[in-house]
């Protein structure tokens, strides 16, 4: 039996690693160090960000020329920050000003625009007269430009200006869109100093990121020459002995065709302290009105109950509005930000728990941009569901296919298993009608177009100069590797991408049935039988009782033992005991770190466990493979796995799990050990906790009854209730007890037309 370890010793924030403080709104987010800046020439993507382009890559403060001293930081539901900072020792004249005399706490949200209030109090015995000097900069960078994307060119860099009240920074890109800066300031600075020089900076492609390139050779670092505009707004402060003094800053990215809009002038204290105050209270209520919407947790144990709410918030953050299209849960910030269709397809399967209404309006989104040509820059075709959805300089250009790009092979069955798991939640009989003709798309694309040669199973091959080169999850250059560390020539058939398709006939079978199509939902169970046993006959290895990794171009099987098996698991595609074989392979030392399942064993030559796909932990890898687990009644595994990965985010800052993080073994002091450049908040890690609570309570909806199946609460959790649980258009609120090692569910309240069945054997 699993000997779970003392949870003890977690709560000590000496684990925690230093990250970025995030803010976001819509598509408007901001990334700083901790203390709240963003400094020069940083190599961690850190600035202002809206629509893909960078508008803000430097906001330092100085104290009479000096940095200030950082005391802590929080944030509140991702939109509002709070930083804390002092001054260090100061010489002014014959003065010395102690340190830690001079607070400064500095409040953040995001609303439109990035808003800040600053707020300075004395703590000395006599009135002080210092110069604050914030430092701002603005390069226009595209998203891609920042991740190391190689340009020939730029646009043309506008002299900054100062404006009426601030400073205005402008570009005008290559895609003749003019973009721009807005600073204002209450109290107009007393002096504002205005520098633009020529700057030589080094690009090149990270190996942690996917290749933009389907020729497979490292880019060549190349050096652009470009304008750095920069600004510094002196401000002269008197502090008055233990009064308080406050300073407000506005920070608007504006995108124009022709000119630039300016800001309304903050011309009165009044005015701007009701500016910020309306801004937080309207961001306020929409997070409120928002939890409101969702399911909410409470718990014996407090820090899964944080986990669970954080995970309401952060989703919140992510979902994004695009009016002319939908709502959408974006990816992952800093890199992702922007809609994908594999993550959000994903992201809405792991939280039906906490509102199904995600799913519903990420397929709505979805369809509407599901490929319509055949158009190879895109990788698009008719049916398929794109990868991802670029709005910034190079996507307008045509630099990069973004627009959007189509180069994933699994996101057209996944769209296909989340259309019949969202109408099996919801009952809702319009979604399956009105979204008949995507299905039909996207099951003729996975024949059509999905299966290159005729064999039965999807495979992918980059058609785009600047594709992907692998389009499966793990889609980085080498995200597809064989035991000696080569790449394996395509087209390459992926072994979970064959589970999801067979998943994705099943489930079109069961909804072709409830429209009325039983000549072509039996053809889908017929077809998913063939794949099944081809399924088997390719993929298994007999010999090391797993299953290969891939099928490269030449049909034989890349046996690089990995993570990928164990998304089979859930689908059904395995016979038992070839799926517990499985199970019980991936839970084994080299593949299992003490903090979750690798992506690659470590007993083979391209392991490494601090790259991008070949050796690290993803929270959502694991949290598929959980499913499996469930499905199998293979609770050890499970609870094993969930109470590593609950370990593992009590480490990681806000308790929340990023994208990834390093492989390495669990050693008996220290947590996990983050991947530097890992997205966070990222959906599918959100989604993660809040599924593997829903796979240990069993929990599963059809239309308005609620199944609980063989409910199981760990050891650290002896109460989890749940309320506002949605299931069709009904409610109900949910209690698991955990007493003398057995689970128990109550169900305490019922509103609409909701039936509980629960069976505990």
């Amino acid at each position: 039996m699993y000997k779970i370890p003392d949870l003890a010793y977690i709560v000590d924030a000496t684990c925690k690693p230093m990250a970025s403080e995030v803010l976001k709104d819509g598509e408007m987010f901001i990334t700083s160090q901790p203390d709240g800046e963003i400094p020069a020439g940083n190599h961690a993507g850190l600035g202002l960000y809206y629509r893909d382009t960078r508008f803000l890559s430097v906001l330092k403060l100085w104290l009479e020329n000096q940095p200030l001293i950082f005391l802590s930081s929080s944030v509140r539901e991702s939109h509002f920050a709070q930083f804390e900072l002092t001054n260090p020792a100061i010489q002014k004249g014959n003065i010395v000003i102690p340190a830690q005399t001079v607070h400064v706490r500095a409040l953040r949200v995001l609303e439109d625009a990035l808003l800040q209030r600053m707020r300075f109090i004395n703590f000395n015995p006599f009135p002080l007269d210092l110069v604050l000097e914030i430092e701002l900069g603005a390069d226009f960078l595209d998203i891609f430009e920042v991740r190391g994307f190689q340009r020939s060119a730029r646009g043309e860099i506008l002299p900054p200006a100062s404006a009426e009240d601030g400073i205005v920074f402008g570009y005008k890109g290559l895609d003749g869109i003019r973009r721009y800066t807005q600073v204002s300031f209450f109290p107009y600075p007393d002096e504002v100093k205005i520098s633009l020089q020529q700057k030589e900076e080094s690009f090149a492609a990270k190996d942690d990121f996917p290749s933009f390139q389907c020729e497979l050779h490292a880019a060549e670092p190349k050096t652009l020459k470009h304008l750095s505009p920069g600004a510094r707004a002196s401000f002269a402060l008197h502090l008055p002995p233990g009064r308080k003094t406050y300073l407000y800053m506005q920070i608007r990215p504006v995108i124009a065709q022709n000119g630039h809009r300016r800001l309304f002038p903050v011309k009165k204290k009044k005015l701007a302290h009701t500016l910020f105050r309306q801004a937080v209270k309207r961001k306020y209520s929409g997070y409120r009105k928002w939890k409101e919407e969702c399911a909410s947790f409470s718990s014996s144990n407090q820090f899964l109950a944080q986990m669970l709410q954080r995970t309401i918030t952060d989703l919140y953050a992510l979902r994004t509005t695009y009016p002319e299209l939908g709502t959408i849960i974006q990816a992952g910030i800093p890199w992702y930000a922007a809609p994908f269709g594999r993550d959000a397809l994903i992201t809405a399967w792991q939280t039906f728990l906490i509102n199904p209404n995600l799913a519903r309006d990420t397929l709505y989104f979805l369809a509407a941009l599901q490929g319509k040509e055949d158009n190879p820059w895109r990788d698009e075709e008719p049916g398929k569901i794109l990868h991802e959805l670029r709005r910034g300089e190079l996507a307008s250009c045509q630099e990069i296919p973004h627009t959007p790009y189509y180069g994933s092979i699994d996101a057209t069955p996944w769209f296909i298993i989340l259309l019949s798991e969202t109408y099996r939640w919801t009952g809702d009989r319009k979604l399956i009608t009105d979204l008949k003709p995507h299905l039909l798309a996207a099951l003729e694309w996975c024949e059509k177009y999905g299966d290159l040669d005729g064999d039965g199973f999807l495979e992918y091959s980059c058609r785009s100069e600047q594709g992907l080169v692998n389009q499966g999850w793990k889609d980085s250059w080498d995200g597809v590797i064989d035991l000696d560390g080569n790449i394996p020539r395509g087209p390459i058939a992926l072994v979970e991408v064959q589970a999801y398709y067979y998943l994705a006939l099943v489930r079109a079978a069961e909804i072709l049935k409830k429209l009325g199509m039983e000549k072509e939902a039996k053809e889908k169970i017929q077809k998913a039988q063939q794949l099944q046993q081809k399924f088997i006959h390719a993929f298994w290895l007999e010999e090391e009782e797993y299953l290969a990794f891939a099928l490269d171009g030449d049909k034989k099987p890349v046996t690089t033992p990995v993570s990928n098996a164990g998304h089979c698991l859930f689908t059904g595609i395995l016979p038992e005991e070839m799926a517990k074989s499985v199970a019980r392979r991936l839970f084994k030392a080299d593949m299992y770190s003490g903090w979750g399942i690798r992506t690659m064993s470590k007993a083979v030559k391209p392991y490494n466990p601090m790259s991008y796909h070949n050796g690290s932990v993803w929270p959502h890898d694991n949290a598929i493979i959980a499913a499996g687990l469930r499905q199998l009644h293979l609770f050890n595994y499970l609870e094993r796995l969930l109470t590593n990965l609950f370990e593992g985010a009590m480490c990681f800052p806000y308790y929340r799990l990023p994208e990834l993080f390093c492989g390495f073994t669990r050693r008996q002091e220290g947590g996990p050990v983050l991947y530097s450049t890992a997205c966070n908040p990222q959906a599918w890690a959100v989604g993660t906790i809040p599924f593997l609570i829903q796979l240990i309570l069993g929990i599963s909806c059809y239309h308005h009854e609620v199944h609980i199946r063989r409910p199981f609460l760990p050891r650290w959790i002896d109460e989890l209730v749940i309320n506002n649980l949605r299931v069709g258009r009904g409610k109900v609120d949910l209690e698991f007890t955990r007493k003398e090692g057995k689970t128990y569910c109550s169900v305490l309240n019922t509103e609409g037309e909701v039936r509980v069945i629960i069976e505990t054997g």
